[in-house]
């Protein structure tokens, strides 16, 4: 897909119903058909739709049952949010069992410490992982897998953490040296400047590598202008749980609010639809 399309268009994902979202939605825009091409496996929503902060606490293990439910209704590429990967020897095992199963890609982010979601910023204490050591992440991820097709792609948390565009070029061009597949850099300013002065000091490199970003919070750049900076991949990594958490707590609202179910009623889809949504389930008998 990154060799054949200008720009790679990733969702998140957090359950098998989001998976089937992501494989069967599509829209007409233009005369040209537009669709997902494949999923993002998020810690922040895989953790919350679990009842859980963001901190890996949920393990891998429960992880990997997202994963397969996501797995049993998409055909599409999985990404996965590995947050920093644990140690050498996690990550080596991390990359395994995703290859195995056919998930396509891993993203890990260079730092160390108790996870806190980015998005934080220096708000809370984050601390970015040193560079050789980060690199050696990469390099015993790479080792590990069997095939040539799996990615293993590097977040630079730079930008995010405030240690400026110098030290995000410098690990870019360090981490692409230790075999990472393809660069994400990450940034919570709600405009994309910065971003861009990244993209622009990227498309420089020789041996550059995809170029991957996640607009959550400079949502209004388009991915046409994100194509013209030479990113490769966008994911929109958190939007269908922030959607669904509004509209499920208006329909509880509701229901507490007129002590019946009549009011809340046209905020849900009919009843005939949802027993015949997953694809296999039988079919009502005419009458």
């Amino acid at each position: 897909l990154l060799e054949s399309k200008p720009i790679v268009r990733i969702l998140e994902a957090h359950s098998g119903l989001t998976g089937l979202i992501i494989e069967t939605v599509s829209v007409d825009r233009n005369g040209m058909k537009a669709e997902f091409d494949g999923c993002w496996i998020s810690s922040l929503t895989d953790s919350t739709t679990k009842g859980k902060p963001d901190t890996e606490l949920v393990d891998f293990t429960s992880r990997l049952d997202t994963i397969s439910h996501i797995l049993d209704v998409t055909t599409k590429p999985i990404v996965l949010d590995g947050d920093t990967g644990g140690n050498s020897e996690q990550f080596a095992f991390m990359v395994k069992t995703l290859e195995r199963l056919g998930v396509s890609a891993v993203i890990i982010e260079d730092k160390v410490g108790m996870k806190r979601n980015s998005l934080f910023g220096t708000a809370v204490k984050q601390k970015q992982a040193e560079i050789p050591d980060f690199c050696y992440q990469i390099s015993s991820g790479k080792q590990a897998q069997v095939t040539d097709d799996f990615m293993v792609i590097a977040r630079i948390e730079s930008l995010i953490l405030g240690a400026g565009l110098d030290d995000a070029m410098e690990r870019a061009q360090a981490y692409i040296g230790a075999g990472a597949d393809a660069i994400m850099i990450h940034s919570k300013a709600s405009e994309p400047t910065e971003i861009i002065e990244f993209c622009s000091r990227f498309r420089q490199l020789d041996n550059r590598v995809p170029l991957v970003v996640v607009p959550t919070t400079y949502c209004m750049i388009t991915e046409a202008e994100l194509i013209d900076q030479g990113v490769s991949m966008v994911i929109y990594a958190n939007h269908l749980l922030r959607s669904a958490y509004p509209a499920m707590k208006k329909t509880a609202e509701t229901i507490l609010k007129h002590q019946r179910a009549l009011e809340a009623d046209p905020d849900c889809m009919p009843i005939k639809e949802i027993l015949t949504l997953i694809p296999g389930s039988p079919k009502p008998k005419k009458s």
